[in-house]
């Protein structure tokens, strides 16, 4: 029976992964799309050899960076990883990326590339809040659910408004959804302010790791295309230069902002599942929502 441990960005969720597939002698299978894509270890945060504990790891660092995740495509790669994996103990934030690995989203139209190169032109030409008001403007829902500076998120509805001519909010999910039958799920949730002030201390350890020579070292390569296109959190701060501490307090506030609409999406679309609290109770506790007390 495969499990999935959930949660906000920074909230330690890869951290029970990893215990929960040392008690089960399993594995801990990555569900974050941008998690999956190579050069990108540090400022995803990609689990290292040391926060790995040895425990076998699928998924990470799996993907070129020209891949251009999507729900559905990305989705199927991830069950089968689950296949492969014994005792599979999956592990995302990502609501959309967990309805797709679910099977939980309708077929999507294809979108012309040069419709998607249209929105991008808006995004440079007006600025992402312009943005989100047109997509509000033509789907209220999908708006409501994204933040105005997700670029690629709002970008990605605006090519599928254009592809389709509705709301693609209409398109994103199927009558069932929830916890498939056979899944055992537990979201990690700390609370609010202790959320926050986790994305301040993972910050500053990505940037002790070297988060900002990464970002160099990508664009000396030749990837600020690829950076672009991908929007991975946090980096176009570092992209552009200018000063350090503004480009930092920025990507905490994108970072806490991300964050919360995590929560919110767990809290909203998955209550039945069991929540642990992992600043107010002991590993075991979350063990034995998952039966493995």
């Amino acid at each position: 029976m495969p499990i999935a441990i959930l949660g906000p960005t920074a909230s330690g969720k890869s951290a029970v992964a990893v215990a929960v597939a040392r008690r089960l002698g399993g594995t801990v299978v990555n569900g974050d799309p941008f998690q999956a894509i190579q050069g990108l270890a540090i400022g995803t945060g990609q689990p290292d050899a040391d926060e790995q504990g040895g425990v076998p790891h699928l998924g990470y660092g799996a993907l070129p960076l020209s891949t251009r995740p999507n729900p559905k495509a990305f989705g199927e790669l991830v069950r089968g990883w689950l296949a492969e994996a014994s005792d599979p103990v999956l592990v995302t934030g990502s609501g959309l990326y967990l309805r797709g690995i679910w099977d939980q989203l309708s077929e999507l139209p294809d979108v012309d590339p040069a419709q998607v190169d249209q929105v991008r032109s808006w995004g440079i030409r007006l600025g992402m809040p312009a943005l989100h008001r047109y997509l509000a403007a033509v789907d209220p829902a999908r708006a409501a659910a994204l933040h105005p500076h997700d670029s690629a998120r709002v970008q990605r509805a605006l090519a599928l408004h254009l592809a389709m001519g509705g709301a693609p909010s209409g398109l994103l999910s199927r009558p069932a959804t929830g916890v498939p039958p056979g899944w055992r799920v537990l979201v990690v949730a700390p609370g609010r302010e202790s959320r926050r002030e986790r994305v301040v201390a993972r910050v500053a350890a990505q940037m002790a790791a070297g988060w900002l020579e990464e970002v160099a070292g990508l664009l000396a390569a030749g990837h600020a295309d690829d950076l672009i296109a991908l929007r991975p959190l946090g980096y176009a701060a570092w992209m552009a230069g200018g000063d350090l501490q503004a480009a930092r307090l920025q990507v905490i506030q994108e970072t806490q902002a991300y964050a919360k609409r995590q929560a919110t999406w767990f809290r909203n679309q998955l209550p039945e599942a069991p929540t642990w609290d992992p600043d107010l109770e002991p590993l075991e506790a979350a063990l034995e929502r998952l039966g493995l007390g």
